[in-house]
């Protein structure tokens, strides 16, 4: 997208499968930028794994913590990589020490950096005992260059002057008596996370990573339903659609809803039921994507993402399966934080305009408020983050043709009422100044209030009517 050229910062989740090593990963990309957590928190539901990667030059960062947190509670196993060891960076002893004490977990550094910064030269595995030095490729392209031996070789000690190799050797020695044991049980349990040092921009570092990766991440596990476990070896089909995303294909202004498979074998042309519309529906036109190559995908299994085309009625959270009994609730909701008027400029355009913020709604992009008796028809946009409305109007106007004007609205805070109070009910109630009542795309009732402090006063004087600050499940 070349907004996210512009900004220098990933705004949309990416899929891709690709195969390795005998093993077919199916790799979800995600935004590290705190306004797009809630596509972030999605994607989280459909992965069996992560690999947190760390700028070595800032350490554990804000978002990192709160993603981390999400990670936790859903029991994921986490993989570090310490990206950037080719820059000015933190100690690498420093970074160890940050993670565990600011995320509270376990930290086993599996392979350790040999100099840093610009004298970064490689990285020694503690686990082959072998030394890895590489020599710096351009841009990536392809994998650095590198000598592998001991850290005593002749190859290896002729490459490392006598600071750096007694650095090193002292560091290893550290490690081995301070650090933690290895321990697959504390990984796969969350409790401790495999650390790896490397620069992705070099192409180095990412081999030992994903090798890593495969010998100790979990396979495919079982789902949560209602308390009870579907686990992938269910004979029916089932699984959930976690993102969806429109004009991947800008020639044919089509629609990939993404589908984690769970449980079951999924055929191209399978009948299924569609738990949103209660209805059968034929998935003839599966794919699985590489960045902007696609190929028709005839079989899945549990653990595959695949991207379904053409099925305008599918949202993000349905399930789709053989068996009716089935029904996933993976995917969380979250408060809004960040509220502003749409309005479109140019009348012309209307249906250009509408057309492409439906789709972007459907997509989850962002969510649209009805103020309650509203003077103005402009769609109040409801967001995680401000920079989700700039990508809204981005995409409205490259996509849709559509240019539109964003004005600013007064909230910051949005609570939602209980379910079935009546319109009387809300007539009576006690507002503080600034704050409306509106409602949400499943038309449940909630107040919108300039700050947290017009929060509170509204507690206090509505006593009877208590407020969530979580949306309700649409």
């Amino acid at each position: 997208m070349e907004l996210e050229r512009k900004r220098g910062i990933s705004i949309s989740s990416t899929v891709l499968q690709f195969d390795y090593a005998g093993y077919r990963l199916n790799l979800l990309d995600t935004p590290g930028h705190k306004d797009f957590s809630e596509d972030t928190y999605r994607v989280l539901t459909a992965v069996d794994s992560v690999v947190m990667v760390i700028d070595s030059a800032k350490g554990i960062e804000p978002q990192t913590r709160k993603l981390f947190e999400v990670c936790r509670q859903r029991g994921v196993p986490i993989f570090t990589f310490m990206n950037k060891c080719d820059r000015p960076m933190k100690h690498p002893l420093t970074l160890v020490d940050e993670l565990e004490r600011v995320l509270g977990i376990g930290a086993f550094p599996v392979n350790w950096p040999i100099g840093t910064g610009f004298e970064f030269q490689g990285v020694f595995d503690r686990q082959t005992r072998q030394m890895h030095l590489f020599e710096r490729a351009v841009g990536g392209q392809f994998r650095a260059p590198v000598q592998v031996g001991g850290l005593h070789d002749e190859i290896i000690r002729a490459r490392l002057d006598d600071a750096t190799f007694h650095r090193t050797v002292e560091e290893l020695e550290m490690l081995e008596h301070a650090g933690h044991e290895w321990d697959d049980a504390a990984v796969l349990a969350d409790t401790t996370t495999p650390v790896f040092f490397g620069s992705a921009v070099n192409n180095f570092g990412v081999q030992l990573l994903l090798d890593g990766f495969l010998k100790h991440s979990p396979p495919p596990g079982p789902r949560l339903m209602a308390g009870v476990e579907i686990s992938p070896e269910h004979p029916g089909f089932s699984g959930f659609i976690f993102k969806i995303q429109a004009n991947m294909d800008p020639r044919h202004r089509d629609r990939v809803a993404f589908v984690r498979v769970c449980s079951g074998k999924f055929e191209r042309d399978m009948t299924v039921h569609h738990s949103r519309s209660a209805k059968k529906v034929r998935l003839s036109s599966s794919h699985k994507l590489f960045g902007n190559e696609r190929e028709t995908v005839d079989e899945a299994y549990p653990g595959d993402v695949i991207g379904l085309v053409g099925h305008d009625t599918f949202g993000i959270g349905d399930t789709l399966t053989t068996d009716q009994g089935i029904l996933y609730r993976e995917i969380p909701r979250f408060t809004p934080e960040a509220f502003a008027y749409l309005h479109n400029p140019n009348t012309a355009k209307f249906k250009q305009f509408r057309r492409g913020l439906d789709q972007l709604l459907q997509e989850g992009v962002i969510q649209v408020l009805e103020l309650r008796d509203a003077a103005t028809r402009a769609p109040l946009l409801a967001a995680v983050g401000p920079l989700q409305f700039e990508v809204v109007q981005f995409r409205l106007e490259s996509e849709y043709g559509a240019a539109s004007r964003l004005e600013s609205a007064p909230w910051s805070v949005a609570r939602w009422l209980p379910a079935g109070i009546r319109e009387h009910e809300l007539d009576a109630l006690s507002l503080p100044t600034d704050a409306r009542l509106a409602y949400d795309m499943g038309k449940n009732p909630l107040v919108l209030f300039p700050n947290e402090w017009s929060a509170n006063y509204f507690g206090e004087t509505n006593r009877s009517v208590p407020l969530s600050a979580l949306p309700l499940q649409l």
